[in-house]
């Protein structure tokens, strides 16, 4: 199964993401959707499990959680923004989802894929909207696939 992680969009779905997302199976958007319309657009490349972040609108909070979570190709699969957990870390949301065998997530904009205690990766796919705080966009693409660990990487766009 092939993943695009996204996150932070801020209202803004670059094209590159079309191309790089065409043959993902899911997509895991981290939170900052910004407009409901990039859900629509991201809906109609392929399923979509998404947070709310810390800077979404009413509107969007009332459609999404601020924690998902899903099993996906015998994976657990944690998917949240991040920011109730101030500066969030691997450790930090490793130790609030023991059971997530993955974590996304959003919020500080930089790019992260790291392996916690051999079993859990996180990834942070850095911010796909406008550029903030002098960091490239990026996004993520993780394979998945029963009885091996995730295999993933950073895209920047």
């Amino acid at each position: 199964m092939r993943l695009g992680v996204i996150s932070d969009t801020h209202g803004l779905l670059r094209p590159q993401v079309f191309d790089l997302f065409r043959e993902v199976d899911h997509i895991l958007h981290g939170g900052d959707v910004g407009k409901w319309e990039v859900m629509i657009e991201l809906q109609a490349i392929a399923p979509v499990i998404a947070v709310y972040g810390n800077v979404d609108p009413p509107e969007i909070r009332s459609r999404l959680p601020q924690v998902a979570t899903a099993e996906l190709d015998g994976f657990e699969v944690v998917v949240t923004h991040g920011d109730q957990f101030g500066h969030p870390t691997p450790e930090k949301l490793h130790a609030a989802f023991p059971r997530a065998e993955i974590i996304v997530y959003g919020h500080t904009h930089q790019p992260l894929l790291e392996l916690v205690d051999k079993t859990v990766t996180v990834m942070n796919p850095g911010g796909a909207g406008r550029p903030r705080f002098d960091l490239k966009p990026s996004v993520g693409i993780m394979e998945l696939e029963p009885g091996i660990p995730p295999r993933a990487r950073l895209v920047p766009l």
